[in-house]
């Protein structure tokens, strides 16, 4: 079985040339509203983070920070075809991590075998930090303290717990 890829070949500007343009698109379009310029400045599309163990390179050298990227469509839809995901589905996570993960230290290549020698509550950690930007859009979790039963917020992104 061959695999084909398939583009739009500049199909949408033979489209956009065939199209007739309605009366009122042929007058000056308005300007972007301000507050639509904002929402699209304020986009995050990259996250830092703060590994709980680290990961240690051939050199001994512990790697903490990082930051991952909101994934693409391509990126969750990618690790379906790969042949390590078909043979081990847990495998699934590594490849889509390795994907997203766009710097780790002084790291700026990872790929899947540096999340496989990753410890597992970073792996974890990660995880759920994938979740949390690509899901709900923000690094913030609510917690309740299991001592006075207070509630409060604090960020995943970085820093440990007790630091300022």
């Amino acid at each position: 079985m061959r695999r084909r890829t398939v583009t739009s070949g500049g199909l949408d500007e033979v489209l956009d040339g065939l199209a007739p343009t309605p009366p009122a698109a042929r007058e000056e379009a308005p300007a972007p509203s301000p507050a639509r310029d904002r929402d699209l400045e304020e986009l995050r599309t990259e996250f830092d983070f703060e590994l709980p163990r680290g990961y240690v390179d051939d050199e001994g050298q512990v790697h903490r920070r990082g930051s991952m990227r909101l994934a693409t469509a391509r990126d969750e839809l990618r690790p379906q075809i790969d042949l390590r995901v078909k043979e081990n589905p847990a495998y699934l996570s590594v490849v889509l991590l390795s994907q997203v993960i766009t710097q780790l230290g002084t790291i700026t290549d990872v790929h899947a075998g540096v999340v496989e020698r990753m410890y597992a509550t970073d792996v974890a950690f990660l995880q759920d930090f994938y979740r949390r930007i690509n899901s709900e859009g923000h690094t913030h979790a609510a917690v309740t303290c299991p001592l006075c039963h207070g509630s409060f917020e604090v960020d995943l992104s970085g820093g440990r717990l007790g630091e300022s």
